[in-house]
């Protein structure tokens, strides 16, 4: 990827460039830092993305920003001027956004920057800081992150950058690794957890089939497929599947032949809870759909088991303790995440090492960086002297002297330019220390008197 300097120059001036006055901040939240409760508080659906990206962007400090939100983390990618003052601009918007106390949310918050930064994006691309270790879904919403931040202009060319090798790093692990090779996700482990509460009810620790469950899906989007599919897999001999739309639901049924699926409205909600003793529920309602007082309000014939998905939560903590249900939502999923993670740490070991090769290539890209500006003057400084002494030997030529000879001439003068400044500009750009870099930049700028061409 070509980086212009104009692109790079227009929120830092030379100055701020070779003192590393921008950097590379992440603030976040996931399920190894918060519960579900916090969590779905700092849950920004795609409608509210545009704004919550532009507010980031109000504050003078941030310069470029992304977002990662998934029902498992909150991430906020940013290109700062100062890492403290706009880790704390970050911090402010979280609490604003939560309505949540800063003295209540800090806890659950962690913030990473520079290196750290940049080897955490490479690991959440890769899918080895998921609850489901390799789970490929996060693979599509670091790219949607990466899309959204190109659609609404909040980001440059240094997140556009990272983003963009985060992603290509992401496809890499699962092509030389086998990382995704089986790998399940919130859903498939959703569909096991109730397997093994049947097991469990049974007596036994091991996954039972779903052959006897009267089963309920609430909600049609991917989180729902992926569902439907594991359902059919695991033995499902049916589904009641509720949408707000039932356009959507006929589609998605539409995709699962042989699968018997009855589709239905969300407001048959209360016909599911009663004739059921299974339901997910995976919708991208703000606000519960299932509480105490719509299960107490009902009939039910079976024992029911209530498997939330959703953040937010879909299923209001307040039915815990009711007589005949069973609660749980995805911070439960470990249990069963647990089981399978032993036989993937391995394969996760080569994952790193090629995660810290990507994560170098971009640091070294980033630190490549500071020589852009004095290699621009220097630029600057040659072409003026070629045009200089060109018009010179121009106009000493006379008007015998042809416009095609001309341009041989100014062609020749840039083509000299351009070899002298090549091994210059290699050397400038090359993998080096920043001490290196530094010092090297010093002697060009000071061979050339850069620093008087720059006033």
């Amino acid at each position: 990827m070509v980086l212009r300097a104009s692109l790079l120059t227009e929120r830092a001036s030379k100055k701020d460039l070779g003192n590393f006055s921008m950097h590379i901040a992440v603030v976040g939240l996931s399920h190894h830092t918060a519960p579900v409760e916090i969590r779905e508080k700092l849950s920004i659906p795609e409608q509210n993305m545009e704004g919550s990206l532009k507010a980031l962007k109000a504050d003078e400090q941030v310069l470029e920003v992304s977002i990662l939100s998934t029902c498992n983390r909150l991430e906020i990618y940013t290109l700062v001027k100062n890492p403290e003052t706009g880790i704390n601009a970050i911090n402010d918007f979280l609490s604003t956004y939560s309505g949540l106390e800063k003295e209540s949310l800090s806890p659950h918050l962690f913030n990473f920057h520079q290196e750290e930064a940049v080897a955490h994006l490479m690991k959440v691309a890769a899918g080895l800081d998921s609850l489901v270790l390799g789970e490929g879904q996060i693979l599509s919403q670091v790219k949607k992150m990466l899309r959204l931040g190109q659609d609404y202009q909040s980001m440059g060319p240094i997140l556009n950058r990272l983003l963009t090798q985060a992603v290509s790093t992401g496809k890499r692990v699962r092509t030389e690794t086998n990382l995704g090779t089986g790998a399940v996700s919130i859903s498939s482990a959703a569909v096991e957890l109730a397997q093994l509460k049947l097991g469990q009810l049974s007596g036994e620790d091991k996954l039972f089939t779903l052959e006897t469950e009267i089963v309920g899906v609430v909600g049609a989007g991917r989180m729902s497929r992926l569902l439907l599919q594991h359902l059919q897999a695991k033995g499902c001999n049916g589904v009641m599947l509720l949408n707000r739309t039932r356009e959507r639901a006929e589609a998605l049924a539409a995709d699962f032949p042989e699968l018997p699926i009855n589709c239905h409205l969300l407001s048959s909600l209360n016909q599911c809870l009663s004739s059921c003793s299974l339901v997910f529920t995976s919708t991208a309602t703000e606000e519960p759909i299932i509480d105490a007082s719509r299960l107490n309000s009902i009939k039910r014939s079976n024992f029911l088991r209530l498997i939330d998905i959703g953040v937010p939560r879909n299923i209001s903590a307040d039915v815990d303790g009711i007589a005949g249900v069973e609660s749980h939502d995805v911070d439960d999923l470990q249990e069963v995440v647990s089981r399978n993670q032993e036989a993937r740490q391995q394969v996760a070991l080569k994952a790193e090492a090629l995660l810290k090769e990507e994560g170098r290539l971009f640091l070294e890209w980033w630190d490549s960086l500071e020589a852009v500006p004095t290699i621009n003057l220097l630029r600057a400084s040659l072409e003026s002297v070629r045009r200089e002494e060109l018009q010179k030997a121009l106009s000493r030529m006379g008007p015998d002297f042809s416009a095609r000879e001309r341009k041989v001439v100014e062609a020749l003068s840039k083509g000299i330019i351009n070899k002298i400044l090549h091994t210059p500009v290699t050397k400038l750009r090359a993998p080096q220390t920043r001490i290196e870099r530094q010092k090297a930049l010093g002697v060009v700028e000071t061979l050339f008197d850069l620093s008087s061409s720059q006033d």
